[in-house]
C-alpha cells in the first residue's frame, strides 16, 4: 500500500502543474493562484518574481497560451516541454515545477529569448 500511496503522489504532482497550465490557458488566474504556495518563486531568463500574488498579477497581464508537448514526472518534480505563445510568437520552452503538498512551490522556465526581444 505503501508503493500505491508513493506513486499516487508522484502523480498528484503531474495533475497539479497540469491543472495549473490548463487555468492559465484559460485566464482562470484565481484557478492557477490556487495551485501555487503564496511564496512561490518564478525563476526566467528574464527575470524572476517572489510571491503567488506577483505571478498571477504579472502572468494576467501577459495572458501566455501554454501548448504541451511532453510532461515528466517523479517526486516532486514536473517537467513540461511546451510551445508558448507569446504575442503571436510560439517560443519552444522547458519548464521545471516543484510541487509540494499539492502546491507549486518554484517554477523555473528556459527558452532562447530573441523571437520576443
Amino acid at each position: 500500500m505503501e508503493q500505491v500511496n508513493r506513486q499516487w503522489s508522484i502523480a498528484e504532482s503531474a495533475v497539479t502543474v497540469s491543472a495549473f497550465l490548463k487555468a492559465l490557458n484559460e485566464s482562470d488566474f484565481e484557478g492557477a493562484g490556487e495551485l501555487m504556495d503564496e511564496n512561490v518563486r518564478f525563476e526566467g531568463v528574464l527575470g524572476s518574481v517572489e510571491g503567488r500574488d506577483e505571478y498571477v498579477r504579472q502572468m494576467a497581464k501577459m495572458k501566455l497560451r501554454y501548448h504541451v508537448e511532453k510532461l515528466l514526472y517523479d517526486e516532486d518534480s514536473v517537467s513540461v516541454l511546451y510551445e508558448i505563445d507569446m504575442g503571436g510568437k510560439n517560443v519552444l520552452t522547458s519548464g521545471w515545477y516543484e510541487v509540494r503538498d499539492g502546491k507549486i512551490t518554484h517554477i523555473r522556465v528556459i527558452f532562447d529569448p530573441r523571437p520576443v526581444l
